[in-house]
């Protein structure tokens, strides 16, 4: 099966993107959804976040403080790396599980953080959704209700957009109109089932 791995800085549009193949009949695996499901209540992995972060990261119901937890992370590099070291190699466990159970000629795999995280996981391609920094920023601030100085931090702390750019082998200019959009989906949709198909996909 060909895997595709979709990335791309908070805010470029990846969910819309994802919409677009799921419309295609693409299995796609989101590893931001396999974190948020890790960190539920009574998850292995939220008792590790409050191991280190401390209580003040959990509501009166249980739940994960996101907005508290995101506040401590980005205040500190330190932090960072402690949540990265605890839930990366959760999530990439979760990931081939999951990929495991798909039956299809190609899948798209959601790995918003693929240059930061440095993982060796075996993709055939990298999709980058790219757009310039400022419209990340904006789409951040309406999207979060978070102020531009917040959503400049946490674009700040994640890979730059040369970075991305340089791993990608296909990008996606989510600029356009949707229209655009769809088309440029609808190719790359085209084109991964050849890859498939041909079976030119590399050992």
């Amino acid at each position: 099966m060909l895997k595709v791995g979709l990335t791309g800085g908070i805010g470029s549009g990846k969910s819309t993107v994802c919409r677009l193949f799921s419309d295609l009949n693409v299995p796609i695996i989101d590893t931001d959804v396999i974190a948020r499901q890790l960190v539920e209540p009574g998850q292995p992995a939220l008792s590790q976040l409050v191991a280190a972060f401390g209580a003040t990261i959990i509501h009166q119901d249980g739940s994960l403080n996101r907005a508290m937890l995101r506040q401590l992370v980005f205040s500190d590099a330190q932090h960072k790396q402690q949540l990265d070291a605890i839930m990366h190699p959760l999530i990439f466990k979760e990931l081939d599980v999951q990929v495991t159970r798909l039956q299809a000629i190609y899948c798209i795999l959601v790995i918003p953080l693929l240059v930061e995280t440095h993982n060796n996981y075996a993709l055939h391609r990298v999709l980058l959704v790219d757009c310039p920094e400022q419209v990340q920023i904006q789409r951040v601030v309406n999207r979060d209700e978070i102020s531009q100085k917040q959503a400049m931090a946490i674009i700040a702390a994640q890979a730059s957009r040369r970075q991305r750019l340089a791993l990608a082998d296909d990008v996606i200019d989510n600029t356009a109109t949707p229209e655009h959009l769809a088309e440029q989906v609808k190719r790359l949709h085209n084109s991964y089932l050849l890859l498939a198909t041909a079976r030119t996909i590399p050992a």
